[in-house]
């Protein structure tokens, strides 16, 4: 699991790669907040292209940055969701609290 972020402006988009799963969690948790802490975005990309699995924890870890950026009175989108993190994320409702591209 790796995380790639880019700045431009208040916006950050952040590419995840790898598995999102309940031993990757923790870690990716982490890395996001620094992320985020780290340039205090108005608009949040979260790209999910690189994603080879997830479970419910991918539900946990957008649910946290949902919250993080809404605290920051900013939004957040998630990008190319592959078919199989789509099936847990619209089973959770998630594609109703946040849009989905």
């Amino acid at each position: 699991m790796a995380v790639t972020g880019t700045e431009e402006g208040r916006v950050l988009t952040l590419a995840i790669t790898g598995e999102i799963d309940h031993h990757q969690a923790g870690a990716l948790m982490r890395e996001l907040d620094r992320q985020i802490d780290s340039c205090l975005p108005k608009q949040l990309m979260v790209d999910l292209s690189g994603v080879t699995f997830m479970d419910s924890s991918g539900i946990a870890v957008l649910l946290r940055l949902y919250r993080q950026i809404r605290a920051l009175d900013g939004a957040i989108c998630v990008q190319h969701v592959p078919d199989q993190a789509a099936r847990v994320l619209n089973a959770a409702g998630l594609d109703k609290l946040m849009p989905f591209q």
